[in-house]
């Protein structure tokens, strides 16, 4: 462009002037400048105060001439323009000039509005966590075709090349909380959806969910397949294990596609029931097959390993399941957890 300018001095000052524009934006695109630099480009070249706002975010970046961040009230606009990502508009660039607009002011925020949709492309909106519920459903829903789940992720921040990890939260806690301790460093975006919440991040650490959150974490590269895995792995969460991922289920997983009717006539899980109204009971038994072990259920438990050991042959009986015997011990594994599957 620049070239262009010195080889053609013939050109009258406004096709100059634009075509100086068109350059200065060109060069800020390629040094992937973020809106806050490109505000402040804007805001100097403009020699008034720019503004950028995405709709999405609410966020809205307001810089002044001398490249600070401007702290008077906004004024009326004296020129707009939106920014427009893959045809939906998607926020709002605007210069703040007292008087009448300059001549190039037009130009300068075509210009603008062109940048910050390529900036919002690259690298997302701003970094809060919170997401519109709708962006998140058409990234995990299976009925979203792959151009729109792209999309949806691209407003959402998540790069093309980054993997997403999908998973399914209960909590009383505030999901962005939630989502800013299981990935403290890197983008996550979360929002509730029905009965569920849903977290997107780019990394998870299991470890760091709070106490009294229950999470599924998908394992599918595939956002809509992992959503699916991540609300089966939520069904198997109890409060011994808050956070199940669901590729340490294996195939308890199929637990899950047992028709309920099937899993309630089935004669081990029914005689369930017959410990139902003890919680004493259940809980030693939950203890017994979390472990396998009397002595490791007994620290569980705080109590001494011949306590538990009379407890569990008081329920083998009632039960009419030999806990003791490894066949036994698989029959009340599987019982509970299709119990609770139920229950879920």
């Amino acid at each position: 462009m620049q070239a262009l300018v010195e080889h053609l001095p013939h050109l009258d000052s406004h096709v100059q002037g634009t075509i100086r524009v068109v350059a200065f934006y060109d060069t800020l695109m390629r040094r992937r400048v973020d809106l806050p630099a490109l505000a402040r480009a804007s805001a100097g070249l403009a020699e008034c105060v720019a503004g950028i706002r995405l709709h999405g975010t609410g966020r809205v970046i307001r810089m002044a001439p001398d490249g600070r961040q401007a702290s008077a009230p906004s004024p009326p606009a004296s020129t707009t323009a939106p920014i427009t990502l893959d045809e939906e508009e998607i926020g709002t660039v605007w210069l703040e000039r007292p008087g009448p607009p300059n001549p190039l002011d037009e130009v300068l925020l075509d210009r603008l509005a062109i940048a910050a949709a390529a900036v919002v492309e690259r690298y997302g909106p701003a970094r809060t966590t919170m997401a519109d519920p709708a962006l998140v459903e058409l990234v995990i829903s299976s009925d979203s075709d792959e151009a729109a789940r792209a999309r949806a992720l691209r407003l959402l921040g998540f790069a093309a090349d980054l993997p997403v990890h999908v998973v399914a939260v209960r909590s009383r806690l505030p999901l962005d909380q939630v989502g800013g301790l299981v990935c403290p460093a890197r983008l996550v975006k979360a929002a509730p959806l029905a009965d569920v919440g849903v977290i997107l991040a780019t990394t998870v650490d299991p470890a760091r969910f709070p106490a009294g959150v229950h999470a599924g974490i998908g394992a599918a590269t595939s956002p809509d397949r992992s959503w699916q895995q991540a609300r089966t792995a939520l069904r198997f969460t109890t409060p011994r294990q808050p956070v199940v991922h669901y590729d340490s289920l294996g195939a308890i997983a199929l637990l899950a596609q047992v028709p309920h009717d099937a899993a309630r006539d089935n004669a081990d899980v029914a005689a369930l029931a017959r410990i139902a109204d003890s919680p004493e009971d259940l809980e030693t038994l939950d203890a017994y097959c979390a472990t396998g072990s009397l002595r490791r259920a007994a620290d569980l438990l705080h109590l001494h390993h011949s306590s538990v050991a009379r407890r569990l042959d008081q329920i083998g009986k009632t039960l009419g399941i030999e806990l003791t015997e490894p066949t036994g011990l698989m029959r009340a594994r599987l019982a509970l957890t299709a119990r609770r599957l139920l229950d879920d």
